[in-house]
């Protein structure tokens, strides 16, 4: 019976949750509720906890607090999406019990996941139910009475899934969207997902792995001058990196776990993960030799790097500059194609991050940009609505006062910074572009994957689709028949401007033959065809 849970057990149950997401990522982005490429929850979800599985794994200390400090702190920097902002509250709410305990109960457990509920719900401005909020929040009333009843987590666990599972399967009869899709909430299942994995961890089920790659948290501007002057002070000067391939035949497993230990003998910061067909292996020593030597007893060494830090500390305090005066305002926007990039860069928008279609950028993300800009005041144009949250959650990661402009979509992040004045105050053009991005509509052409039936529409995988912001309005066989219907729906009396963005699937030909047809047909209308370069989607549509 396993009564208790101390830091070792956690991060074991850290690490399979973050398996079992990665390996149902797919299955979870296939219930999204339209049916287009870009859905993504279940990715979303996994990147949340990718990054904070990651900072869990650079984590030496196995104390609870220490542990739950790098699994939150983590999951809010790598947070991505709608569902990775919520995931990472209902994170920040878990570990905000457990870091309390160094041996956690299941009534201790229980008042966790009621905080991480909690949380999820503060965070969300207006939480609709049939969602991962109603999900957290039963399972946390169940978790609550089972630890009445029951001392042993495995019991417990069982208990919090099945009412986990249960309250899922009427999320259809919450939300009549998902009805009408014939789906399950997404977020919900991905939730599940990943208690399941830390349910297998507790049960003994130690065959799940994670891989970690070797990519470093962005960190602010702050952090870097931190890490600046604190290389002076480091005992150790030489990061040191390599990779161990072609291993010997007799190296085992355990002889990757004993080069750990070696490892953390001669330095810190040690990363070493992998398997007996490659390991990665990071670490700061004074003895670069000692960790290769010790690495050549297991195998072949490869791609070696080797950086003196305190070195490398002189050259960035002899070349650091001071910064820069800071200009009154700046903006980012998230663009998701080269064309639509160079466009925004065209408008004066300081700093541009790819994404918002096939890849949603995280707070970090967006923190990280905001930093770049040399500003008091930055305007953040997320350009897609399940950016809005992560925006507004990296008001917390920088030192730069954050405007969040609701745009939802690339036209309105354009109207917005054709609206912005640099004479004007910041709150006059935050009041401008939020009045600008009201005078557009927009629309998108894209593909179903899945067959479905949705906004009245059925829809067969590989069918041509073209929607609003809120719902389906036209399908077929053929991209322009299909986008010449879209817009025919998007027109109003007032409507003077129409703006075709291209995908990277589209031709500059077939683009030009489009826009003579609508201007042919809407003589009342200047039509322009720009090239955005975006992915999934072949057009992107505004009309003024």
């Amino acid at each position: 019976m396993q009564k208790t849970i101390n830091g070792s057990i956690f991060r074991k149950m850290i690490i399979a949750g973050a398996s079992l997401l990665e390996q149902n990522k797919k299955l979870v982005d296939a219930l999204n509720v339209f049916p287009v490429p870009d859905g993504d929850t279940g990715t979303n979800m996994f990147l949340t906890i990718k990054n904070a599985t990651t900072e869990v794994n650079n984590c030496i200390n196995n104390s609870m607090d220490s542990l739950c400090e790098a699994y939150a702190k983590g999951a809010l920097r790598g947070a991505r999406g709608n569902s990775g902002v919520i995931t990472s509250q209902i994170l920040k709410g878990l570990t905000s019990v457990l870091s309390q305990k160094q041996e956690a109960t299941t009534k201790d457990f229980a008042k966790a996941i009621q905080e991480g509920a909690n949380v999820a719900y503060k965070a969300v401005t207006k939480p609709k139910e049939g969602t991962i909020l109603t999900v957290i929040r039963t399972m946390a009333e169940a978790a609550l009475d089972a630890a009445k009843k029951h001392q042993d987590f495995e019991e417990f666990f069982e208990i919090v899934l099945d009412k986990g599972e249960e309250i899922l399967q009427k999320t259809p009869e919450m939300l009549p969207v998902l009805k009408k899709a014939g789906v399950v909430d997404a977020g919900g299942r991905g939730l599940i997902v990943l208690f399941t994995g830390y349910y297998k961890a507790l049960c003994g089920d130690e065959t799940l792995t994670f891989n970690f790659d070797d990519a470093k948290p962005v960190q602010s501007v702050d952090d870097v001058i931190a890490d600046i002057n604190n290389l002076a002070e480091i005992e150790f000067g030489y990061c040191t990196e390599f990779m161990i391939i072609h291993m010997l035949k007799k190296t085992t497993e355990a002889d990757i776990d004993k080069l750990r230990e070696k490892l953390m003998e001669i330095g810190d910061s040690v990363l070493c993960i992998g398997d007996l067909s490659l390991v990665k292996v990071h670490v700061h020593t004074n003895n670069p030799n000692r960790a290769l030597g010790y690495a050549l007893e297991l195998g072949e060494i490869w791609n070696i790097k080797i950086e003196n830090m305190r070195e490398q500390n002189r050259e960035l305090k002899k070349n650091m500059k001071k910064v820069e005066e800071l200009k009154p305002m700046g903006m980012v926007a998230v663009a998701p194609g080269d064309g639509l990039a160079n466009l925004f860069t065209d408008l004066t928008v300081d700093q541009i991050i790819a994404g918002g279609q096939t890849m949603n950028p995280s707070a970090a993300d967006i923190a990280n940009a905001a930093a770049k800009v040399q500003a008091e005041n930055v305007f953040v144009f997320p350009n897609n609505k399940n950016i809005i949250l992560a925006a507004e959650q990296a008001k917390g990661l920088t030192d730069r006062k954050l405007h969040v402009v609701p745009t939802r979509n690339v036209p309105e992040g354009i109207a917005a910074s054709l609206a912005f004045n640099p004479e004007a105050s910041a709150e006059e053009n935050l009041e401008a572009m939020t009045t600008a991005i009201e005078c557009v509509k927009s629309g998108s052409v894209t593909y179903a994957v899945r067959a479905t039936h949705v906004d009245g529409f059925d829809l067969s995988v590989g069918e041509i689709i073209g929607l609003d912001d809120k719902a389906i309005l036209a399908k077929g066989s053929d991209v322009q028949k299909t986008t010449e219907e879209l817009v025919e729906k998007l027109l109003t009396e007032d409507s003077v401007n129409i703006t075709l963005f291209y995908g990277e699937d589209i031709n500059e030909d077939d683009a030009e033959k489009l826009r003579a047809s609508l201007e042919e047909k809407y003589p009342e209308c200047e039509v322009t065809a720009i090239y955005g370069g975006q992915p999934v989607y072949y057009y992107i549509i505004s009309v003024e």
